[in-house]
């Protein structure tokens, strides 16, 4: 157990398993903060038990706190969204890149957006799916089927998962970012696509919304149409004012982000906090 006067911060995939030993410790005068970033859907309970016992619950966006206190009536949460380091502004391509940065996963749809972009072989673009395709092998083996089925081999590319300076040439070459995922606590992506300039989708009712914010860079969709996302890729491909129109708010988005000294500040504030 640990002992009184300490500070934790405990993830809440974590912390869901273990709600006897957070409220003991908390009982012993520990500050345990759980940092809720994901549902643990399938232990509803569990999840709510740990919450209740917590010092105090901690959620990267106001999407993130608003579910939370729909499932399980948590009052104190305090939101503090993740942060944006300023890049270079991407370049592009031509033809037009299109960036889906998320591991292959069924949620994160990346099945939905190549089904999307076979409809739009007329059309000139190339994408990369850019994530790890180890989490889930069985469905990155079905977005792999998908490409091959639509025989868009050379003009989508899986890349796996990518770091430094190979997700770097990825950004620098992109156009527009794609992030569909149906639930999503904030997305992160979001924000890293606008640090390069870079305007994107998001899907409607998650917590991408969000993290797009009010910038005008790109749209927010509601894909219950599964032609909203062809559709919508058919306009911007095909509409060059649309294009430099978003563009332009992704550049100004870029210049209004707030850095991860922002985000930690929130944090340190909130566990300096003294207990409820």
């Amino acid at each position: 157990m640990l002992d009184g006067g300490t500070t934790v911060m405990a993830d809440g995939l974590v912390a869901s398993g273990a709600p006897d030993e957070i409220a003991a410790a908390v009982n012993a005068g520990t500050k345990v903060w759980i940092l809720s970033h994901m549902a643990l859907a399938d232990h509803h309970d569990l999840e709510a038990k740990a919450l209740a016992a917590a010092t105090g619950i901690i959620c990267p966006s106001a999407h993130a706190a608003g579910e939370l206190r729909a499932r399980h009536g948590t009052p104190y949460i305090v939101v503090a969204t993740p942060g944006a380091e300023r890049a270079n502004p991407a370049e592009g391509s031509e033809p037009q890149h299109i960036v889906a940065v998320a591991a292959l996963l069924p949620n994160k749809c990346q099945t939905l957006l190549v089904e999307a972009l076979s409809r739009l072989q007329d059309l000139a673009w190339t994408a990369a799916l850019i994530g790890s395709h180890d989490a889930d092998p069985s469905y990155a083996a079905v977005v792999r089927a998908a490409v091959e089925h639509y025989g868009l081999e050379n003009r989508i590319s899986i890349t796996g998962e990518l770091t430094g300076d190979a997700l770097e040439e990825q950004w620098h070459r992109a156009d527009l970012s794609v992030l569909i995922s149906r639930s999503e606590s904030f997305g992160m992506s979001v924000t890293e696509s606008l640090a390069h300039g870079i305007p994107v989708l998001v899907r409607q009712g998650t917590g991408a919304v969000e993290a797009l914010g009010d910038t005008g860079a790109g749209a927010a969709l509601d894909l219950s149409d599964p032609g909203t996302l062809a559709s919508t890729l058919r306009t911007w491909l095909s509409d060059h004012a649309l294009q430099e129109r978003w563009r332009s708010r992704a550049l100004t988005a870029r210049e209004h982000l707030h850095g991860w000294d922002t985000t930690a500040a929130t944090v340190l504030e909130t566990l300096e906090r003294p207990p409820r």
